[in-house]
């Protein structure tokens, strides 16, 4: 499945990084719950290299719990106890040259090999204790940062409706279709291009502690989240770090 996601390319919004893809992750169990809040409030939080983006008159916060299955470099075999874990990123919307993109806060996850490893790669990852279960069709997750922070998730989700590629210009197509992942290195912009077939989100319910949503969010943000996306599978292939940005889509 890997090198066939090249075949499928029509649904893109934004162009190809430059060169070949290095890596491979198989994302399960996803639970995408999204917070709307003050553009003002978020903006100093965000590098100034990059432009917040906004939808109706707000920016966006998102909350990821999902598990990471078949992680493998290009070209090489999987390496067994690492290439599967828990994860839960914190992330909001950006846009960087006029091309979509994401901006981690966070991505907490429970092995340390991929913590030290995308963190060579300027993402802020952190070690955390996390726990999956699937119980009575509802999926029970458990997360708490093990150093520096008391974040922490504790919920559980399922899927509530059938899955559907979001349409043109809606909300969950603005949140969901992106295939950039911005940061900064100094006052330089950098980059992590993905790929992967269209979003097909079913909606979600979510029973949460709203504590420990909030313990995610950055700085003294506080909210809760009015959308939920439930998604069981989703393939992606990563590029490598890189600054220099193609040019966007007319």
């Amino acid at each position: 499945m890997k090198q066939e996601l090249m075949n499928f390319t029509e649904h893109r919004n934004a162009p190809f990084p430059h060169g070949p893809w290095t890596l491979y992750q198989r994302w399960e169990n996803l639970l995408c719950m999204h917070i709307p809040v003050d553009p003002d409030e978020l903006a100093p939080h965000v590098p100034k290299e990059l432009e917040l983006d906004i939808y109706d008159g707000y920016a966006w916060l998102s909350v990821f719990p999902f598990q990471v299955r078949d992680m493998q470099f290009r070209g090489l075999p999987t390496f067994p106890y690492f290439d599967d874990f828990l994860e839960l990123n914190v992330r909001t919307y950006v846009r960087y040259k006029n091309i979509p993109g994401i901006y981690f806060f966070s991505l907490d996850a429970e092995k340390t090999i991929p913590v030290i490893g995308a963190r060579m790669g300027t993402l802020p990852y952190y070690k955390a204790r996390m726990k999956l279960a699937e119980k009575n069709g509802w999926i029970h997750y458990q997360s708490r940062r093990q150093h520096g922070s008391p974040a922490y998730f504790k919920g559980k989700y399922k899927a509530i409706s059938e899955p559907a590629e979001p349409m043109l210009a809606t909300l969950d197509y603005w949140l969901l279709e992106r295939y950039y992942l911005f940061n900064t290195v100094g006052n330089t912009a950098v980059h992590v291009g993905i790929h992967h077939l269209p979003w097909k989100p079913a909606r979600a319910s979510a029973v949460y502690e709203i504590g420990g949503i909030n313990s995610l969010l950055p700085g003294d943000i506080e909210g809760e989240p009015v959308l939920a996306h439930y998604v069981e599978a989703l393939d992606v292939i990563f590029w490598p770090l890189q600054s220099r940005v193609p040019a966007p889509y007319s």
